[in-house]
């Protein structure tokens, strides 16, 4: 990983499936690992996620409340598979916007799950690992807010419903805030949303509308990054672009295009990819021997 990541040399990198670490001690070996490939993004956080955080809750229906899924967001410990996030540039945590803890209930037009009880709704919160938005401080003295997330997915566990509508809002939220539909609101410069919403605009088992949505806001642009490995690896079910899949599945789901980099529609886009190479090829072997299905998206960007 920390080969690909140097090779690729990102100014600002959201990673995601990483176990949360507040005292920083896997941002640092990670950090090594990058810089042993001669590359440094010497500034990081690591949100405080939902994930394996218990809630005291039954909510999945069990009839038991200390479970993986009945921790605020699925995990089977305390901070599973979260989000870090590195950079070149520092890092202006001190202005941290965080909606990890929102309700679910709270979001505008919320989709709540059938049979939902008063006593699951007054702690389930919206985001299954975090939702956050902080600015990246440029040379230039400018901001740069960066915007988060990391969605579950669509269907897992004994209560589909329930997980295929939270990984609907959890992308929806980002429509909402952005429209300032929420009590608070967005930064008016420019900004660039990145992260994992587990749903395809298309394909997939997900409630895919709030992805289309979210895609043509208009304080958004879609790049429609692309590989050649997405477009020669697609079943043949596939309905939307193969070439912009980030995720490699087996036959049976699908590719799927799940993550994404979306700048804000005042930033000019001079390049974007998917780095997923045609299958056999050494670039290929070395993705592959990272053990993650997913693959790294990239724009370079320009501030107008």
């Amino acid at each position: 990983m920390a080969q690909v990541i140097a090779g690729l040399a990102p100014d600002i990198l959201v990673l995601s499936g990483v176990d949360y670490d507040p005292r920083g001690h896997t941002s640092a070996a990670l950090n090594a690992l990058i810089a042993a490939q001669g590359y440094d993004l010497p500034h990081t956080f690591a949100p405080t996620p939902n994930a394996g955080m218990p809630s005291g809750v039954d909510l999945n229906g069990d009839g038991m409340a200390h479970g993986a899924d009945d921790a605020h967001g699925y995990g089977a410990y305390a901070g599973a598979r979260a989000l870090l996030l590195l950079s070149r540039y520092p890092l202006a945590t001190d202005r941290l916007r965080d909606f990890t803890q929102m309700l679910w209930r709270d979001l505008p037009g919320a989709m709540l799950f059938t049979g939902a009880t008063p006593e699951q709704l007054a702690v389930h919160r919206l985001s299954s690992i975090a939702h956050v938005a902080l600015p990246v401080l440029l040379p230039n003295g400018a901001d740069l807010w960066l915007l988060a997330y990391h969605a579950g997915p669509p269907l897992f566990g004994n209560h589909p419903d329930r997980n295929r509508n939270r990984n609907h809002d959890e992308s929806a939220f980002w429509s909402h805030w952005l429209s300032g539909e929420l009590a608070d609101k967005p930064p008016l410069g420019p900004f660039v949303l990145a992260g994992g919403s587990n749903l395809d605009p298309f394909d997939g088992d997900g409630l895919s509308e709030a992805m289309r949505r979210l895609l043509a806001h208009p304080r958004l642009q879609d790049p429609r990054p692309t590989s050649p490995g997405g477009a020669a690896t697609a079943n043949a079910d596939h309905i939307g672009p193969a070439e912009q899949d980030t995720a490699a599945w087996d036959e049976k789901q699908g590719n799927l295009r799940v993550s994404y980099v979306l700048p804000s529609s005042d930033m000019t886009v001079l390049g974007s990819g998917v780095l997923w190479p045609l299958p056999g090829t050494p670039l290929d072997d070395l993705l592959t021997a990272t053990g993650s299905a997913h693959k790294p998206v990239w724009l370079d960007l320009s501030l107008n």
